[in-house]
């Protein structure tokens, strides 16, 4: 089943979120949903004058919203207030905002789409590629993006399955794969397209794409082969695999005189800074 993104949309804007396992809720950052529904510039403070000015707003959010671990404006991981569904709905009803109705419908909506997801994968899959369209992703590119995740996961599938601690040790033999096929770390290409948060492969061009999907297919290949096990012996299929797809890089370039990895990104706004189909 595809991941279900840890941001949602809201017309075009982005709210973070948290699932939790215990409860099988999700949690939303409080401070995004103040700043777009008052289109504040300063949410954080705007959230502390009314908790200063209703105490019983502020005494109902210290009392019912956690703190949830999130990544923050500068990508780094923090504890953020947050609330699930029925309490986000609560602290609307607060906010004087033309957007509340519209905010109410979409939040009820997606707030349960992990459950119903659970149960039927195919709405996941579906979910991801209307996401993609909104974002202006050409249908060649959702197809290589979810071809490169199906990949992905047979991958961390087999990691999983031969004691590879998941999180750190994923993220380190990513990164092992990634330099080998394309002479960067993952910081180091995220820097050249000028990201910050935003998920690497969702700003690759169809080319990067398809050569990090030929890495991570030929990882998993040897290592199924040679039943690597564990950080260190997976390390071994990893660079094998990167410098599979490195090869493959470098005969491709020298026939076509043009570089794979690109500084190109989605994030940039205008047509002349959008990757179009090649």
């Amino acid at each position: 089943m595809a991941e279900v993104p840890k941001i949602a949309l809201f017309e075009g804007r982005k709210i973070r979120r948290q699932w939790d396992e215990k409860q099988e809720k999700w949690h939303f950052s409080l401070v995004d949903v103040i700043e777009i529904l008052t289109d504040s510039k300063n949410p954080t403070d705007y959230l502390k004058k009314m908790r200063k000015r209703d105490k019983i707003f502020g005494s109902y959010i210290g009392t019912n919203c956690p703190q949830v671990e999130m990544i923050d404006n500068n990508g780094k991981k923090r504890k953020l207030l947050a609330g699930n569904v029925e309490q986000i709905l609560r602290i609307v009803q607060s906010i004087p905002s033309s957007k509340a109705e519209p905010f109410k419908i979409w939040l009820s909506r997606v707030g349960y789409e992990r459950i119903q997801e659970t149960t039927d994968p195919e709405k996941s899959i579906n979910r991801g590629r209307m996401n993609w369209q909104r974002m202006g992703r050409s249908q060649k590119w959702i197809q290589q993006r979810m071809m490169v995740q199906e990949i992905r996961n047979k991958l961390t599938d087999y990691w999983k399955d031969n004691e590879v601690k998941e999180k750190d040790e994923y993220a380190i033999l990513t990164n092992i794969i990634h330099q080998e096929w394309s002479d960067l770390t993952v910081k180091e290409h995220k820097n050249l397209k000028n990201l910050k948060t935003q998920n690497l492969r969702d700003h690759m061009t169809d080319a990067e794409l398809v050569f990090t999907a030929l890495a991570e297919l030929s990882t998993r290949q040897i290592a199924e082969n040679i039943e690597s096990k564990g950080l260190e012996e997976n390390k071994i299929p990893a660079k094998k695999g990167g410098r599979i797809a490195k090869n493959a890089r470098l005969e491709l370039e020298q026939k076509t005189g043009k570089k794979i990895v690109t500084d190109k990104n989605y994030f940039s706004y205008g047509e002349q800074n959008k990757i179009k189909d090649k």
